[in-house]
């Protein structure tokens, strides 16, 4: 099984430092639905695992959040593709979960879900944290420069930290490599 696991905030759609609250502000990132699509038309699974603390702030609801990710699953089946398992964890910073990034719990929850291992799977994010949960379960951290990842590459990035534009440029790796 071909998997690609990827953050989604910063990644796939826009960011914002006061966070994606309705579906309205859930923009997709230039080239980024189209880069979904080809990958899943090429055989591969793409799943999502984000953090949500808008959720445990009462920024929005899950009934919100679902419903950005079926705007996310009906804008990729549009272009022909599909969406796969899509985790997220609703804590906040400070609650000492396992599924918050950097702590892997939603990369072992996806490896789970598909039976596959997390060794040398890439894990695409545009945050440290998203590296560093990557590197914990020893997966490919994978760095866009879209979303936070213009910032992040000022940071000490993990060893073997993979480097990319954007989702488009990963897919054009992926599919003709």
């Amino acid at each position: 099984m071909k998997l690609l696991i990827l953050d989604r905030d910063g990644v796939i759609n826009y960011d914002s430092d006061a966070y994606i609250k309705s579906v309205e502000e859930w923009i997709p990132l230039p080239g980024s639905i189209e880069a979904i699509a080809q990958l899943s038309k090429a055989g591969w699974t793409v799943a999502v695992a984000t953090n949500q603390s808008g959720i445990a702030r009462g920024y929005y609801d899950l009934a919100t959040l679902d419903a950005m990710h079926e705007r996310l699953r009906a804008l990729v089946a549009e272009q022909g593709g599909e969406v796969g398992l899509i985790v997220y964890c609703p804590h906040g910073p400070d609650e000492g979960c396992d599924c918050r990034k950097p702590k892997p719990g939603m990369l072992k929850t996806i490896a789970a879900h598909y039976n596959v291992s997390l060794t040398n799977l890439w894990f695409v994010g545009d945050s440290l944290g998203d590296l560093e949960a990557a590197k914990a379960v020893d997966s490919q951290p994978v760095l866009v420069k879209t979303g936070k990842g213009e910032k992040t590459l000022g940071k000490t990035l993990p060893a073997g930290t993979l480097i990319f534009d954007d989702l488009a440029a990963i897919a054009a790796e992926l599919i003709h490599n």
